[in-house]
């Protein structure tokens, strides 16, 4: 005699119906986009108008479209150094804090040892200090080295002030990357150095791209180290060359916009090439392994 077991009715969860008033217009979303848009582009339009239209003309469009602000800048105003220096600056700091920040973020991400935690909170604390606090401290340690009035001493402090952020959001990547990889590759054969450069080093791009550009752009843009710690006009970076075009009596507007436009040229172009790689390296690195 068998004995039959009847199963209950399967019954579907209850969704609850979506108002009408809950839904969002889609004028909603897209008025404040637009209105951010447009308080944030207004000012690079009218620095392109200022910048391509002919010397005297009260268009508000660019046309005839002139070059001639851009030669006042590149050739009359030394701006070609000025670029050329911020261009060495922003290369020799990316390379330092990415190297640097690949070392220390892999020790950080692999290692336990004594003090780690004490070490992570410092870094920390450090994003609290503004840079001006330590224009007087930096400025006498580089007059003991002597490299006041040098390139280098942009590089170091922008080397310095990038490493904390650098060495958090590698360190948070490698924790990613699962640590049985790099086991494999030692059973092979692979040396600790070997087997980081041959596993985790490609798995690491998108971070190395996100710190790199973050170094380069912030380099760039710096004004106040650049200010301080340079007098001599032939080593001035783009921000300070900006700044002392400014006239005492008057401003020559279109040969400052071209020197506006001349310096956030390099950023968009970052900007647009490493974009996927920049969302990409920021969200795993600041997600705890």
């Amino acid at each position: 005699m068998t004995t039959v077991i009847e199963r209950p009715p399967v019954t579907k969860p209850q969704t609850t119906p979506v108002k009408s008033t809950d839904r969002v217009s889609r004028w909603q979303i897209y008025l404040p986009l637009a209105l951010y848009l447009l308080f944030t582009l207004v000012p690079f339009y009218w620095m392109l108008v200022f910048a391509f239209r002919p010397r005297g003309s009260t268009s508000i469009l660019p046309w005839p479209i002139t070059f001639e602000h851009f030669d006042t800048v590149w050739n009359g105003m030394g701006f070609a150094v000025f670029f050329q220096n911020s261009l060495l600056v922003g290369l020799a700091s990316l390379v330092t804090t990415t190297v640097v920040a690949l070392a220390g973020g892999y020790a950080l991400a692999r290692y336990n040892f004594r003090g780690k935690g004490a070490f992570m909170i410092g870094m920390l604390c450090t994003q609290f200090i503004p840079g001006a606090l330590m224009i007087i401290p930096l400025f006498e340690i580089f007059r003991t080295l002597s490299l006041t009035n040098s390139l280098w001493s942009l590089v170091i402090a922008e080397t310095v002030f990038q490493l904390p952020l650098s060495l958090i959001l590698i360190s948070g990547f490698i924790r990613n990357i699962p640590y049985e990889l790099e086991q494999a590759a030692w059973v092979d054969g692979c040396g600790r150095l070997r087997g980081f450069l041959a596993i985790v080093l490609p798995l690491l791009r998108p971070a190395l791209v996100a710190v790199g550009s973050f170094a380069f752009i912030h380099s760039w843009n710096n004004f106040l180290f650049a200010l301080m710690f340079i007098n001599d006009q032939e080593k001035f970076t783009v921000p300070v060359g900006l700044a002392y075009n400014l006239g005492e009596n008057s401003v020559d507007f279109g040969a400052l916009a071209a020197g506006g436009v001349v310096a956030a040229l390099p950023v968009v172009i970052v900007f647009a090439f490493i974009q996927r790689y920049l969302v990409q390296g920021m969200s795993a690195g600041a997600v705890k392994g």
